[in-house]
C-alpha cells in the first residue's frame, strides 16, 4: 500500500528516486526550492531543464539530479513566466509529476509545497489541492510506494497534516505516527531509512495512506 508521508526539513537532503522541483514555463531555476536544488545538485540540472523549455503550464519533465542523492528531478510547471500560479496549475503539475514517476517505474517521490513560495498561493489551499491530486494519482496501479511532502516550518507542516486528515477516510488506527527520514548526506552513505524518533527530539511526521 502506498504511503503519503510528511518531512519537516530540506527537500535537498532526501534520498528518494525523484525530487519534484516547482518550475515556470521558462524552466530557469533561479529562486525558491528550484534555486536550492540547483545550488545543491549543480548547474547541470538547470542546463538539462533549459534544453526542454518552454514547457506548458501544468506539465512536467524529467532531468538527471546532478549531485543530489535523488536519481531524477521532475520539473513540475506550476508557475507562469511572471511566477504566479493558481489552483488548477498546482493540481495539473502535481498530477503530471506523478505520471512521470509512474512512467519511470519509481518507488519514491518527494514534493515541496507547490505554488506557496514565490507563487504566493495560500498554504492551506495548496496543501488540499496537492494532497487530493496525489491521492487520486495513487489510485492508478504503479510502482510508487512512498510520496513525501517535504515542508519547511510549522505552518506548512500543519497545513499538510490538516489536508491529509481531511482527505483521508476515517482511520482505523492512529493517524499521526512519529518518524524521522534520514538525510541523504554524501552519495556513498547508507540508504535513507525511517527510524523511530529519539526521545526528546522534535520529529518529522508520517501520515500513512489508509485508502
Amino acid at each position: 500500500m502506498a504511503r503519503i508521508e510528511l518531512w519537516n526539513g530540506d527537500i535537498c537532503d532526501l534520498e528518494v528516486d525523484a525530487i519534484v522541483s516547482p518550475a515556470s514555463t521558462s524552466m530557469w531555476m533561479s529562486t525558491g526550492v528550484a534555486g536550492e536544488l540547483k545550488r545543491t545538485g549543480g548547474d547541470a540540472i538547470e542546463f538539462a531543464a533549459l534544453r526542454l523549455a518552454p514547457v506548458g503550464l501544468g506539465e512536467a519533465v524529467v532531468t538527471p539530479a546532478g549531485r543530489l542523492a535523488a536519481r531524477y528531478v521532475i520539473h513540475a510547471v506550476s508557475l507562469e513566466r511572471d511566477r504566479r500560479t493558481s489552483g488548477p496549475a498546482i493540481d495539473r503539475a502535481a498530477r503530471s509529476a506523478m505520471a512521470r514517476a509512474r512512467e519511470l517505474g519509481l518507488s519514491s517521490i518527494a514534493f515541496p509545497a507547490l505554488g506557496t513560495g514565490i507563487g504566493g498561493f495560500p498554504m492551506d489551499e495548496a496543501a488540499s489541492i496537492a494532497v487530493g491530486a496525489v491521492r487520486d494519482e495513487l489510485a492508478t496501479p504503479s510502482s510508487i510506494e512512498h510520496v513525501i511532502f517535504a515542508l519547511r516550518g510549522a505552518a506548512a507542516y500543519e497545513a499538510f497534516v490538516r489536508a491529509l486528515a481531511t482527505s483521508d477516510p476515517a482511520p482505523t488506527r492512529a493517524l499521526l505516527t512519529p518518524v524521522v527520514w534520514t538525510s541523504a548526506g554524501p552519495r556513498d552513505s547508507q540508504p535513507a531509512g525511517i527510524p523511530a524518533s529519539p526521545a526528546g527530539r522534535p520529529a518529522a511526521g508520517r501520515l500513512e495512506d489508509l485508502a
